[in-house]
């Protein structure tokens, strides 16, 4: 028999995890042998152990899902990438892909398509759940007949990690700290976020962060 594949289950929800875990754990071929509570632990577990397949919730604390799976395609590029989510949203999908994963799937039919997910995942097949498909080709085709693109990304990488720890409460200086750049480089880049997405102030910040799934309201 071959050896169940091995997955690395990250969300900030430890009652999540927990039911996520009993859904995969139940299958044969599938088997949770690392945990992690946001995306920062997520890649630490993924440089100590073998995994081959990471289940990221795209919203968490110090990185999100998204952010965890990008660094995830730099330093281990064979590893395979899902994503969970709250939001139904078509931009976490193309973000998904964007970030190296095969899909995304969203929490409230997890107990349905969570463990073909994984499945098509290892194969390293894209997967889109059931109930997005006929939405997502419909945006596709749309967007083909008018020659217009998929959806761009607004903003840099960078520019989300800052936005995310401004949203979350941080200070400059304590950006700053955490990300090893200075104070004047934050407050740069927190400028231009403020100039490209047209708000004013860190509670629009917030509110935007909430909006695109950075953080949980």
């Amino acid at each position: 028999m071959t050896a169940p594949a091995r997955i690395l289950l990250a969300d900030d929800h430890a009652l999540v995890r927990r039911g996520v875990r009993l859904i995969l754990d139940a299958e044969p071929d599938l088997t949770v042998v690392a945990e992690a509570a946001d995306g920062a632990e997520a890649i630490a577990k993924v440089r100590d152990g073998e995994v081959d397949l990471a289940v990221l919730d795209i919203s968490m604390p110090r990185l999100t899902g998204l952010q965890a799976a990008r660094e995830l395609a730099r330093i281990r590029p064979g590893l395979r990438t899902l994503m969970l989510t709250m939001y139904d949203n078509e931009q976490f999908f193309f973000e998904a892909l964007k970030a190296g994963a095969s899909g995304y799937v969203p929490k409230s039919v997890a107990d349905r398509d969570l463990v073909g997910a994984c499945r098509a995942a290892l194969r390293d097949e894209p997967f889109i759940y059931p109930g997005a498909e006929s939405a997502l080709i419909r945006t596709y085709l749309d967007r083909a007949r008018s020659g217009a693109r998929l959806p761009a990304r607004p903003i840099t990488e960078r520019e989300e990690e800052i936005l995310k720890l401004v949203a979350e409460g941080h200070s400059s200086k304590e950006i700053a700290r955490l990300l090893v750049i200075s104070v004047k480089t934050v407050e740069r880049h927190r400028a231009n976020l403020l100039q490209k997405l047209g708000l004013r102030d860190r509670l629009e910040l917030t509110r935007y962060a909430i909006r695109v799934g950075l953080i949980e309201p």
